[in-house]
């Protein structure tokens, strides 16, 4: 088995970080068995493109949310370290349950066309 779940959706709350706020995160090592996917089918040509990264972050973003792990964005990297038989990989895990869940409801409520955003405590 290569993740704990393959999931179709983002159950965690909306949580307004950029990409500039995911790039404030230092990368973690997480088993890829460890985390559920937040979608459930994959681009074959992304996986196997050579500069999949080139646009991107080059760390998958985790969101942790209830104890679980969330795989928010880059699936196809996750699979490529499945592909070369790495259990564990580099990502930037952004902790939910760490946050104050009013921060959560108002970045929620008022979604991505605000300035508010709630503050990234890394793990």
């Amino acid at each position: 088995m290569i993740f704990k779940r393959v999931g179709t959706t983002r159950p965690y709350p909306e949580h307004g970080i950029t990409h500039a706020d995911w790039g404030k995160i230092p990368p973690q090592q997480v088993r890829l068995d460890s985390m559920i996917t937040t979608q459930k089918m994959l681009d074959l040509e992304t996986l196997l493109a050579e500069d999949s990264t080139f646009y991107g972050d080059l760390f998958p973003h985790v969101v942790k949310w209830r104890n679980e792990l969330y795989l928010e964005d880059g699936v196809h990297r996750a699979l490529r370290n499945a592909l070369h038989r790495r259990a564990v990989m580099y990502a930037r895990v952004l902790d939910l349950d760490a946050l104050d869940p009013a921060l959560l409801g108002m970045a929620a409520a008022q979604g991505s066309a605000t300035h508010t955003k709630p503050t990234v405590r890394v793990s």
